[in-house]
């Protein structure tokens, strides 16, 4: 689950003048120039700015802990915790608490699978059946023609978030199973022609590892990639051990923060799963800044591996928005996106799970890092967080990104709002009658990808089961005709749906589609790919 912002002012042009030129300039080699003086902070972000702003963050946007670290010229600036780890425990967060950070897992299994180019054991173009000779998308072709490269670069014709409800929230599928459901799920698009960011193919991606050397993806990142940064981070929730330094998550549920679980299961960790701190963070963004290059001088992978997780592979559409108002192009990389920010080239990712949500940006002209990590899904508090300190170090006019963002979020609040108010209005404006008795809908439904559902009767109304998750359940509500609107029990899931009941020529109901309610649902609620059938009648 991840949220994607940038912020900028107008007017700015791009240094260098054209992306290869700038692309030439950041990559040129691994060590940059060297500083002439100590590098400091810049006004606007001095270190009591940034505890004034994050206390102000952290009230606005109910953050119970969050931590910042900046880096510049192969230096750590700053490394800071605020507030706590969770809200029922006074434990105060600070830079050695782990928060889970989400997709920038992503880009450690880049860095992984570039340990393995270098050592000349893979290739970026190797075709995925080649080394995974089970693996089947739904296009012949594409599965044949599907390449190392294509898993990482989120244009292999799969739709946004394809998949992902075997992921969020918390389910018990498998790896395996997750990768063999791959085969069912239909593209979006054609092959390599458009950008639409995947989790799934990451997970493939991920199993490379053990296929090419016999270690897992848990054990090859802890041991060749986080032990050796020094950073105390883990590979997954399962491997921070006897450390209680550990954010919990939190949501906002009806206007109150509430502390939820952590989601245990770990069939993602490739494409998620890393539990990482400010400090651990500092250490990979001067590692990126570095070209792969370690402070003993030693490289965890080389400068040319690096150059190619930096170079664009598929072009991202640009959004205007009033939080990037300026970006003029935006690529995605291998596990980084790669766009120009107040005129300068950023490489950022961002990273998002169910009460976690974390933010990397690196502008390689400055060599600079800055690392937002929270332990409350509000992409509002990081975003404001982030480009006020790059504003800063780009010596941008200050600009109120707090006001801004908090602005934008009630706007997506009254947004869903109004669908929960469309939809009760369509509910009594059609009576809230269906076209059948309750018990012809009743039964057990399956699809080809998720598995099985289960539609009861309850005293006078219906109920929708999802298999393999506790947290997808909830009441029917008719709407008009075959339409109902389920309503989930775990109210922080935030993401209510459609349900539409098709029925056969003799009138019989014979499956269901689903499409989200609000369009605020995270695109991890991918229901729109669900293709539902009857499989057995029953109350």
């Amino acid at each position: 689950m991840d949220v994607l912002r940038t912020a900028s002012t107008m007017g700015r042009r791009l240094a260098g003048g054209t992306l290869a030129c700038v692309l030439g300039l950041a990559l040129a080699s691994p060590g940059w120039a060297a500083p002439v003086a100590a590098p400091s902070l810049p006004p606007g972000a001095q270190p009591q700015d940034i505890d004034r702003l994050a206390a102000r963050i952290q009230q606005t946007f109910s953050v119970p802990g969050m931590s910042v670290a900046i880096v510049k010229d192969g230096k750590v600036l700053f490394s800071k915790g605020y507030g706590v780890r969770a809200l029922t425990k006074p434990d105060k967060a600070d830079s050695e608490t782990l928060f889970g950070i989400g997709s920038n897992t992503k880009a450690f299994t880049v860095a992984a699978l570039s340990m393995l180019v270098d050592e000349g054991k893979l290739h970026w173009d190797d075709k995925v059946t080649d080394l995974l000779p089970g693996f089947r998308l739904y296009d012949p072709y594409v599965t044949r023609e599907l390449t190392v490269r294509d898993l990482l670069s989120h244009r292999s014709g799969l739709g946004l978030g394809s998949g992902d409800l075997m992921l969020f929230p918390p389910s018990d599928f498998t790896r395996a199973e997750i990768i063999h459901n791959l085969r069912y799920l239909p593209p979006a698009s054609s092959f390599r022609s458009k950008y639409a960011y995947d989790n799934l193919l990451y997970i493939v991606a991920g199993e490379l590892i053990p296929k090419i050397t016999g270690i897992s993806w848990e054990q090859f990142v802890q041991t060749k990639i986080l032990d050796r940064l020094g950073t105390g981070c883990a590979a997954t929730l399962t491997l921070t051990g006897a450390n209680h330094n550990v954010a919990a998550p939190h949501v906002v549920i009806d206007g109150k923060l509430a502390e939820v679980a952590p989601d245990p299961s770990t069939a993602y960790d490739p494409a998620g799963s890393i539990q990482c701190n400010a400090n651990g963070m500092a250490a990979w963004a001067n590692l990126q800044l570095a070209g792969g290059q370690l402070p003993d001088g030693s490289t965890l992978f080389s400068i040319a591996r690096h150059k190619e997780m930096w170079t664009p592979q598929t072009i991202v559409p640009v959004s205007t928005s009033a939080t990037n108002p300026q970006t003029r192009f935006r690529n995605y990389g291998l596990g980084w996106f790669i766009e120009d920010y107040d005129g300068a080239l950023r490489v950022t990712h961002t990273g998002g799970l169910i009460g976690m949500v974390s933010y990397v940006s690196l502008l390689p002209e400055q060599h600079v890092g800055v690392v937002v990590l929270t332990n409350q899904q509000s992409g509002a508090a990081m975003s404001a967080m982030m480009q006020t300190l790059l504003d800063a170090f780009l010596h941008q006019p200050p600009s109120d990104w707090v006001a801004v963002l908090k602005a934008r979020g009630a706007e997506q609040i009254k947004r869903a709002e109004a669908a929960d108010r469309d939809a009760e209005a369509a509910i009594k404006t059609a009576g809230g009658q269906a076209f059948l008795p309750l018990d012809a809908y009743a039964g057990l439904y399956h699809d080809a990808w998720r598995g099985d559902v289960t539609v009861k009767k309850v005293g006078d109304k219906l109920r929708l089961v999802f298999s393999r998750t506790t947290d997808m359940q909830g009441d029917l509500q008719a709407m008009k005709g075959n339409v109902f609107a389920v309503r989930w029990d775990n109210r922080s899931l935030m993401a209510d749906a459609l349900v539409n009941f098709r029925t056969g020529l003799d009138g019989a109901v014979s499956g269901m589609t689903m499409a989200p309610l609000s369009p605020t649902t995270d695109f991890s609620f991918d229901f729109q790919d669900l293709d539902f059938k009857k499989v057995a009648s029953g109350s």
